[in-house]
């Protein structure tokens, strides 16, 4: 009989809530991982402030050695006041960044979907929101994050600044493909969003994108929407979407916009694929103000820990772990983002044992 696999993860707790939501997703990843017969090994290592506190740089080189070593890496979140005065490279959030870099990591997936237990939490109407399921596909390493030349001059009451946006057609053409490919396992539908009316670089983005529809992915469905209009269809009419393709700028705008729908930032997840290593972390920040209260949600994290498993191989267990999910809201367990007159509000930490409990009863396969 041959051993269970084992797969190991690099856990980056990070700042603020960071350590406190990522101690849940573990919580869950062990259980699922016991319920489904394989093995997960896990080791942490600092980024962000507290690496900048410790080693005097937001990102070691140890932390991206481990990262690179890894199956998979799991990430809190990084930044806070504390470190606010800081500059550039010296930033906490330089060492997210550095990281992606360092893994090669270019396609960020952020799904967003409002079950009917969470439709009232939404600030839209329930009835325009319940049953959202989009993906936003954004581009993770180019554009004006990354542009050069960029930079600020240093003429006393004349300053300018200076940002680049550019992307090459290889850019645009494999991010556009993990699009293309994440709406064939969906309902086969991608709106991609750029400004093409007035940047150049958007309109190379919708040829490039539209060539490789037409020559790989005809059988999917595909159309244009300028930015401003996106922004506006998101809001008005959520369920019109499948697959939302973006650049980084884009993409990280959309992104934060579609993930108020569901009511709370703390419940969504994200991964970052392209590399050989992939990074999983909740959408949400360091929350500096509820640090150690028990208010934190964990769930982002642990979706963020499902789409992990999915990364890894194990989608039986990815899916266990949604379910449980659905189990611990559909039976009213609510965090303090979440809670509303008559929802049982619980703690950071007895939302994710209720979830690795869901697991442990209800997905459990024999040896």
């Amino acid at each position: 009989m041959q051993p269970p696999q084992t797969y190991h993860i690099a856990v980056l707790p990070g700042d603020g809530i960071g350590p406190e939501v990522t101690d849940e997703a573990v919580r869950v990843l062990r259980a699922a991982a016991s319920a489904r017969g394989f093995s997960l090994s896990f080791d942490e290592h600092p980024v962000g402030g507290v690496a900048l506190d410790r080693y005097d740089d937001p990102l070691p080189e140890a932390t991206l050695r481990a990262c690179r070593q890894a199956d998979a890496v799991l990430l809190g979140a990084v930044g806070g006041p504390k470190w606010d005065h800081l500059a550039g490279s010296r930033r906490p959030e330089s060492g997210l960044l550095k990281l992606r870099k360092g893994l090669g990591v270019y396609a960020n997936l952020r799904p967003v979907a409002v079950p009917a237990s969470l439709a009232e939490a939404s600030p839209l109407r329930p009835d325009r929101v319940v049953g959202t399921d989009v993906l936003i596909v954004r581009e993770l390493t180019g554009g004006i994050y990354f542009g050069e030349p960029r930079g600020m001059s240093d003429h006393v009451w004349k300053r300018t600044a200076t940002n680049t946006m550019c992307y090459s057609e290889h850019e645009i053409a494999r991010i556009a493909c993990v699009a293309f490919k994440e709406a064939e396992k969906r309902s086969g539908r991608v709106t991609s969003v750029d400004k093409a009316n007035v940047l150049e670089v958007s309109q190379l983005w919708r040829e490039v994108v539209t060539r490789v529809h037409r020559e790989q992915f005809a059988h999917v469905e595909l159309d244009h929407l300028y930015v401003d209009n996106a922004a506006m269809q998101l809001v008005r009419d959520p369920r019109s979407f499948d697959v939302m393709l973006a650049g980084n700028l884009f993409g990280d705008i959309l992104s934060d916009l579609a993930a108020t729908l569901p009511g709370s930032l703390g419940l969504l997840p994200s991964a970052s694929v392209g590399g050989a290593v992939g990074l999983f972390e909740p959408v949400h920040g360091s929350a500096p103000d509820i640090v150690g209260q028990g208010k934190a949600n964990p769930l982002g994290a642990i979706l963020s820990g499902a789409m992990l498993l999915d990364e890894i191989g194990e989608r039986a267990a990815a899916q266990a772990v949604r379910q449980s999910v659905e189990a611990a809201l559909g039976a009213g367990l609510r965090t303090a983002d979440l809670q509303r007159t008559g929802d049982r509000q619980v703690s950071t930490t007895e939302m994710g044992q209720a979830v690795a409990e869901a697991i442990a009863v209800h997905h459990h396969v024999p040896a």
